[in-house]
C-alpha cells in the first residue's frame, strides 16, 4: 500500500494526460448502464403491452362468442316457430283438410317445403354452443332456415289461395263430409259405437282423395282408435 501511495504522489502528474481517457470511461460506462435501464423499461413496456393486448383478445373472443350464441339461439327459435305453424296442421287434421294441398307431395311448392324442411332438421345443432366459432357451420344453418321460413309461407300462401279449387264439387263433398265426421269421432261426449262408425266413414271418404301424413293417421288412431278400446 505505501508502495503504491509513493507512486502516485511521485507521478501524480501523469493524472492530468489521462484524465480525459478516465473520465470517456466513466461516461462510456454510464451510457452503457443508461442503455441497459432503457432496454429494460422497454421489455417492461412490450411485456405490459403484450398483457394488455391478451386481455383485449380475450374480452373480444368472448363478446363475439356471446354473439354468436345468441344468434344462433334466435335461429333455432325461429326454427321452431316454423315448426309449430307446421305441427299446427299436423295435430289438427280437421283443419288440413281445409287446404288439402299442405299434404300433397304432388304440388310442388308443398314439395319444396318438405325438402327445405328437412334441410334445416339436418343441420340444427343441438345446441348454440355447439357452432359457436363455426363460421361455415352458422351461415349453412342460417340459409336452411331462412329457405325453410320461405318455402313454408309459399306452401301455406298458395294452399290458403286454392283451398279447394282443385277438387270437384263431388270430392268437396266427400271432403266436407270427412271434415263433419272426424269431428264427431273426436268428439269425447259420442257414444264408442257413434265415434268408431264415424272414423271408419272418414277414412273412406279420404280415401284416393287426400294423402294425410303418416304422423296425422298415427294421432288420429291415438285420439279415435286407441281411446275406443280402453
Amino acid at each position: 500500500m505505501n508502495d503504491v501511495l509513493h507512486v502516485l504522489g511521485n507521478y501524480w502528474w501523469l493524472v492530468f494526460p489521462f484524465s480525459g481517457t478516465i473520465f470517456g470511461g466513466f461516461r462510456a460506462i454510464g451510457a452503457a448502464n443508461e442503455r441497459r435501464a432503457q432496454r429494460r423499461q422497454e421489455r417492461y413496456r412490450l411485456k405490459q403491452q403484450a398483457k394488455i393486448a391478451a386481455a383485449e383478445a380475450a374480452g373480444k373472443t368472448r363478446v363475439d362468442a356471446e354473439a354468436q350464441t345468441r344468434a344462433i339461439t334466435r335461429l333455432m327459435t325461429e326454427h321452431d316457430t316454423v315448426d309449430g305453424r307446421w305441427f299446427a296442421y299436423e295435430t289438427d287434421v280437421v283443419s288440413l283438410l281445409e287446404f288439402p294441398m299442405m299434404t300433397n307431395m304432388r304440388e310442388p311448392l308443398t314439395v319444396a317445403f318438405h325438402r327445405a324442411r328437412r334441410e334445416a332438421d339436418s343441420l340444427r345443432p343441438s345446441a348454440a354452443a355447439d357452432i359457436v366459432g363455426d363460421t361455415d357451420a352458422q351461415t349453412a344453418y342460417r340459409t336452411a332456415v331462412h329457405d325453410y321460413a320461405v318455402a313454408f309461407d309459399a306452401a301455406e300462401s298458395e294452399a290458403k289461395r286454392r283451398r279447394r279449387g282443385d277438387f270437384s264439387a263431388e270430392e268437396q263433398s266427400r271432403l266436407t263430409r270427412a271434415q263433419s265426421l272426424l269431428r264427431l269421432a273426436m268428439d269425447t261426449g259420442a257414444t264408442p259405437q257413434e265415434r268408431q262408425s264415424a272414423y271408419k266413414r272418414a277414412l273412406d271418404e279420404l280415401e284416393g282423395l287426400v294423402t294425410l301424413p303418416a304422423v296425422v293417421y298415427a294421432q288420429l288412431e291415438r285420439r279415435v282408435a286407441g281411446e275406443l278400446e280402453r
